[in-house]
């Protein structure tokens, strides 16, 4: 199960982030970062793949078995906000 959000960026205004839930069989490592990376280049445009992907345990549910995707995009803007300003 994965979904995907929006995430603020110093550089690009915002990216794409996608949250990955792993099937017990999986490590959630660079390789497979830079797999699930080129798999979604060949399918979508240069620009659409996720820059960020997270591994973790479950997603937000709602009762109606929906991913609820504002408590994910909260949790990525409260980082950015808690990070040390960019350096020039």
């Amino acid at each position: 199960m994965a979904a995907v959000v929006g995430a603020p960026d110093r550089e690009r205004t915002e990216i794409v982030m996608a949250f990955v839930v792993l099937k017990a069989d999986f490590v959630g490592d660079d390789a497979l970062v830079r797999e699930i990376q080129q798999h979604v280049k060949t399918r979508l445009a240069a620009h659409e793949y996720p820059r960020e992907i997270r591994f973790v345990e479950s997603l937000p549910m709602a009762a109606t078995s929906k991913v609820i995707r504002k408590a994910l995009r909260e949790a990525v803007t409260h980082e950015a906000h808690t990070l040390p300003p960019a350096r020039n």
